[in-house]
């Protein structure tokens, strides 16, 4: 049996990942489209809802984005959210104006209808997230109004005889008290769903659909050892065996230790039977990455050398079809989809050169946020050491080094970030932060050692709580564990005199620092 499929088109909206992933919560499978995608395209993906998301345009204006009314007329399920509810109302007729009054943050909202499938089970008042400056003045032929505020008349409608609702506050946020249980009764209720997705028929599905699209092809996986590449050697292993050879690209942007530690755990007298190939490429990168100081161009500089090196390793082993990478959806949303904004390129996305010498490129877990991907490891028999292991980005710790990256700098972030990890390991807190490291900024200043003067630079450190990887809060670290990490770093590492401590949440800054 297919999976159930609720699509998300996307109007550009900041939080547009995370309606798929409170619908995956629900355990329905979700994807994020572009609202450019074509009723013939929607027709064939048989979804059983749509949901419309939030944006930046006013739908009033000519240069807004659009759709066609058609959409409306194919029978699913639709939820508009923010812009997707003005553009559902502008479509259908309604009116939609700019307020008098915008609102923005925590809102108290009245529910009127409190028999509407959407709202049930609801409080009469909950508090929801806002983000709006224009509103629904008038709603469609055929729709009621079904919660309001103090600054805005129609903070929801529906159309019940067609299965049309709208919301203008963001029930996915956390901030909206009872939101996931409005998209619950949507995605049940309204679209009838049975929540059959689970990882474990994830996994089954993806192997056989590796194995058919495969064939006997040879492969070639990027193997960094974190997570997400870990998780996609082991489901190709599984799928394809001996075809398999996975490259460990040792770009010397790594932790302290860490290409050893790979090497342990995936290479000859390791715990899995996969050819294993070590590239000791540290020199060749330190030589692209001279004077670079952009993040951006630093990014690609890695992405492209990293395919060039499994191209070069290629042309070894002997014709290669495809190329594997670990790809997880945050990934593909923040290298940018559809309309929304490009918030960085990843490597192993946005990053990637104009000319790949393979036949194809497979990301099995492509779209996956990263606690899915934990569960598919743990599917795959994957130790939980390895499964929870702290992320780290296929850049490495030249995204941890602001400006231009160089060997004695590594050198700084490798033993700064292994104290500091060591420090949260010893009080016990590791396995509860969602992710943290220290960084090396570009910032030098005035400090004392001894009876000498030091110019020297300083150190970010970085904890987050995050259950996606989408948004993140800062974590509050005690301070007894800072103090001692900050004093044994000053002490301890050659170059640095001063540590720095990182509250800024997820957005408005990313978890990684360029």
């Amino acid at each position: 049996m297919e999976n159930e499929l609720i699509i998300v088109l996307d109007f550009g909206g900041q939080y547009n990942q995370l309606i798929a992933r409170r619908v995956r919560e629900c355990n329905v499978y979700c994807e994020v489209k572009p609202y450019t995608i074509t009723i013939d395209e929607i027709k064939k993906l048989n979804p059983k809802g749509l949901i419309f998301t939030g944006g930046p345009n006013s739908v009033y204006k000519e240069d807004s984005l659009h759709i066609t009314k058609d959409i409306f007329e194919l029978g699913i399920p639709i939820l508009g959210i923010c812009y997707g509810s003005q553009i559902m109302a502008y479509t259908l007729g309604g009116n939609v104006e700019k307020a008098d009054v915008s609102e923005y943050g925590h809102t108290e909202v009245n529910i009127a209808d409190k028999n509407d499938i959407i709202f049930n089970g609801v409080d009469s008042k909950t508090v929801c997230w806002m983000s709006h400056t224009d509103y629904i003045s008038k709603t469609p032929e055929g729709f009621k109004i079904t919660a309001s505020t103090a600054n805005c008349p129609i903070a929801a409608m529906s159309c019940e005889c067609k299965k049309l609702y709208a919301t203008q506050f963001h029930p996915e946020v956390v901030h909206t008290k009872e939101g996931t249980k409005m998209l619950r009764n949507f995605v049940y209720d309204v679209c009838g769903c049975s929540g059959t997705w689970k990882m474990s028929s994830f996994v089954s599905t993806t192997i056989e659909q590796l194995k058919k699209k495969i064939g006997n092809g040879k492969v070639l996986c990027a193997l960094s050892g974190g997570v997400d590449s870990s998780v996609a050697a082991v489901l190709l292993s599984k799928a394809i065996g001996k075809q398999l050879t996975c490259v460990f690209v040792d770009h010397g942007l790594l932790r302290k230790n860490e290409g050893d530690e790979v090497e342990e755990v995936f290479g000859p007298n390791g715990h899995y039977e996969l050819n294993f190939i070590r590239v000791n490429a540290a020199q060749r990168y330190y030589d692209k990455l001279k004077g670079v100081e952009e993040p951006e161009a630093k990014r690609k500089i890695i992405g492209g050398e990293f395919i060039r090196v499994f191209e070069e390793e290629a042309k070894k082993i002997g014709s290669v079809d495809f190329l594997v990478q670990g790809t997880i959806y945050p990934d593909v949303i923040e290298s940018g989809l559809g309309k929304s904004a490009v918030i960085k390129s990843h490597h192993n996305v946005g990053g990637l050169p104009d000319v790949v010498d393979f036949k194809e490129i497979i990301e099995p877990l492509r779209m996956l946020f990263k606690d899915e991907v934990r569960k598919v490891g743990l599917e795959l028999g994957i130790p939980e050491k390895l499964v929870y292991r702290q992320p780290f980005p296929g850049p490495g710790l030249g995204i941890r080094i602001i400006g231009e990256v160089t060997e004695e700098k590594v050198k700084i972030v490798q033993e700064a970030d292994y104290i500091y990890r060591e420090e949260i390991a010893k009080a016990g807190i590791d396995k509860s932060i969602g992710q943290y490291f220290a960084a090396l900024t570009n910032m030098r200043s005035v400090g004392v050692m001894g009876d000498f003067r030091t110019y020297d630079y300083a150190v970010a450190l970085r904890a987050v709580d995050t259950s996606d990887f989408m948004t993140a809060d800062a974590t509050s670290l005690p301070w007894d564990i800072l103090h001692k990490t900050a004093n044994r770093i000053v002490n301890e590492v050659k170059g640095v005199n001063r540590v720095l401590y990182d509250c800024t949440g997820k957005p408005p800054a990313t978890i990684e620092f360029e």
